[in-house]
């Protein structure tokens, strides 16, 4: 075996074992990730919030029998694959040993640790991005057709995961044309890509018209509550700590891309994230849909630094290059990651609030970063959920209704009794099964709204109560309340089928 494939080897591994010390036992999964969880019993071409892609890897997750190893063992193979695909575009470039490490740290010590900590599309998204301006790299390298084919396939498999990749062909396309590599459009074969590209992603694109379009309705509540608090300002500033160590790297990839003559044909790079990260900002997105769009840069500037460090006294500059990544990754093993417990947090709350770490979707500043207060306070709700169930008379008659996904979700994981919790929330409306008729409610109800609940569901049953609550003071689920609603006087089925129906019109009439 190559000393280059053995240091390839070593930064995976190293890669696998970083992903599991970054998370503390403490905590349990976060909220998204036990909807995605979820999915994986409703199998389709398409859910209210996502593309199917991530069902199918927890269809996958399923069959291996659920266990936390193999929620975060995905996410953590697509950051390897991110290494892997930046090492064999290193080679491409025709890059040194050094260029190798320099481009391998630098993955591998970045945001990506942050992100491949959690089940969710955007460890692929970014692993899909970066294998396709890969693709393009060979293909403007070769000429051949057939990696106009392979693009087609890594777009549709990006599409098929996360919607996000379309801003990669919205920044790539006016890029291209601003080249020499233009010609690729009189190529037969670049639409006959197009052509098999919308075939693989046709499934999905059926999907969502026979259901309404329901990724707009999704992207409008999204702009509404969560991309109205998003600073352009904030936007930038977190693009230069995703890859701090090699913030260098990138600017020198910049440079390169006009002026270092062996990167010439690859110029369309350079327009590519600038006409990206525009289209970014003017639509207000948030800071980490931008992660995937620079390991290749960090590929492209490793290979350029690599070979203007080779010769004289600058060749002792390479290991302190190679070594930046690491260095920044040190502080921020402490802040960055859910590896510290909340008492911790709290006692360094200083430092988190500078980072900007403790500041929400909504805008305002919390005790914990949001990520981690959404992995806290699960099980504890879906035990005293299950404790509740099984001291009633009628079990089987109960209907488990709760506020969000990530309460039914997360009760759904953590239940060894034979109930499914549903919810109006995300894709759990299109879930609820009313082929039984119920007689009793458990009715889990977020803190802001549970002042209400006794008054408004309670005549319609015989006997109301709040049975209990969640009491972990870090979880942002944190005195979420469960009631307990026993003989109904009315017909429960009914309700919530009215119900589904005036939740599914108001998404269609938004």
């Amino acid at each position: 075996m190559t000393r280059k494939a053995l240091i390839l080897i070593g930064c995976i591994v190293l890669k696998f074992l970083l992903q599991y010390i970054l998370i503390s036992p403490e905590y349990d999964l976060q909220r998204d990730e036990y909807l995605h969880l979820d999915q994986a019993n409703h199998l389709a071409w398409g859910y209210v919030s996502i593309p199917p892609m991530t069902a199918w890897i927890a269809s996958l997750i399923k069959i291996l029998g659920n266990g936390v190893f193999w929620v975060k063992f995905f996410p953590a193979l697509f950051g390897a694959l991110t290494i892997l695909v930046v090492w064999k575009t290193i080679e491409e470039l025709s890059g040194s040993l050094v260029a190798l490490l320099l481009g391998a740290t630098g993955v591998l010590f970045s945001a990506l640790l942050r992100l491949n900590t959690l089940f969710q599309p955007n460890s692929l998204d970014v692993l899909c991005w970066t294998t396709l301006y890969f693709v393009v790299i060979k293909y403007f390298n070769s000429k051949k057709p057939k990696w106009l084919y392979y693009g087609a396939i890594v777009f549709a498999i990006g599409f098929l995961n996360k919607y996000n990749i379309v801003f990669l062909l919205i920044g790539l396309f006016p890029a291209i044309l601003m080249t020499e590599q233009r010609e690729v459009l009189a190529r037969k074969h670049l639409y006959l890509a197009m052509l098999l590209g919308l075939l693989l992603i046709s499934p999905n694109v059926l999907w969502q018209y026979f259901n309404g379009f329901p990724v707009f309705h999704h992207m409008k509540e999204l702009t509404a509550t969560q991309l109205i608090n998003v600073d352009r300002w904030g936007f930038l500033k977190s693009q230069l700590l995703f890859y701090i160590g090699s913030l260098f790297v990138i600017l020198a990839a910049l440079y390169a891309l006009l002026f270092y003559k062996p990167f010439q044909k690859y110029k369309a790079f350079f327009w590519a994230i600038l006409f990206t990260l525009a289209v970014f900002i003017y639509f207000k997105a948030k800071d980490y849909y931008a992660i995937g769009l620079y390991p290749i840069y960090i590929a492209f500037g490793a290979v350029f630094l690599a070979d203007i460090l080779k010769n004289g006294w600058r060749r002792y500059l390479q290991p302190v290059a190679i070594a930046m990544p690491i260095l920044f990754f040190i502080p921020m093993y402490n802040l960055a990651f859910p590896n510290k417990s909340p008492g911790y947090i709290l006692q360094h709350e200083k430092r988190y609030k500078n980072l900007g770490l403790l500041r929400w979707e909504d805008g305002k500043d919390h005790s914990l970063p949001q990520d981690f207060a959404d992995m806290l306070g699960w099980k504890e709700l879906a035990c005293k959920v299950d404790s509740i169930y099984s001291n009633l008379s009628e079990p089987g008659n109960t209907l488990v209704l709760c506020d969000n996904y990530g309460q039914a979700g997360a009760i759904n994981y953590y239940t060894n009794k034979n109930f499914k919790a549903v919810s109006f929330n995300a894709d759990y409306v299109n879930w609820i099964h009313l082929n039984q008729p119920y007689n009793h409610l458990i009715r889990v109800k977020s803190y802001a709204g549970r002042n209400s609940e006794l008054e408004e569901t309670g005549p319609f049953f015989h006997t109301a109560l709040i049975s209990d609550s969640v009491t972990n003071p870090f979880a942002r689920e944190y005195r979420t309340t469960i009631y307990t609603f026993l003989g109904a006087k009315v017909n429960i089925n009914k309700r919530i089928q009215e119900e589904i129906n005036e939740t599914k019109n108001y998404a269609r009439n938004r």
